[in-house]
This record gives C-alpha cells, sequence and structure tokens, in this order.
C-alpha cells in the first residue's frame, strides 16, 4: 500500500523532517497491516453491551442559582460575569 505521509503531514498541518520521512510511511504502512488483520467482528450490535444499555436521562429545566447573589460573592464582576485576571498570553 502506497503512504503519502508529506500529503497526510501537510493536511494535520504538521511539519515533517525529510529524514524521517521514510520511517514514518514504514510505520503507517505497519499500521494498517495490523488493521487489516484484526478479526471481523461478529455482527452490527457486537459492539454493544447488552448489560448496560446506557439509557439518557430527560433534558429538565431546573432552577439555578441566582446570578444577582452569586456576583455578590466575588472580588471583580463585569457586565454579569466573573471577572479574573488574565494568566494566559
Amino acid at each position: 500500500m502506497e503512504m503519502d505521509v508529506r500529503h497526510i503531514a501537510k493536511l494535520a498541518r504538521l511539519k515533517l523532517p525529510e529524514e524521517k520521512v521514510e520511517k514514518f510511511e514504514n510505520e503507517m504502512r505497519n499500521i494498517v497491516a495490523m488493521v487489516e488483520n484484526l478479526p471481523p467482528l461478529e455482527g452490527a450490535g457486537s459492539l454493544l453491551d447488552p448489560d448496560n444499555t446506557m439509557e439518557l436521562r430527560p433534558d429538565v429545566v431546573e432552577k439555578s442559582f441566582p446570578r444577582d447573589a452569586m456576583l455578590k460573592n466575588v472580588p471583580q464582576a463585569a457586565a454579569g460575569c466573573i471577572k479574573l485576571p488574565k494568566i494566559v498570553d
């Protein structure tokens, strides 16, 4: 299978040094070969766990904490929001 690692790196916006292209091509070939050798799944429902149906809870609108009462406890507030110091440049 032909792997265009340069194209994949470009799509992922990665800088790929030229000396590592062959190494990554080999690694990609090995990954694809490993995936091709995986056994097939037995039926469409085989990924579901019958003991854990993961039923979603219904969305219910509940009263939240009043904004005015919450903003009384913050050191600084602006436009109804909590104001924090900038920590990232």
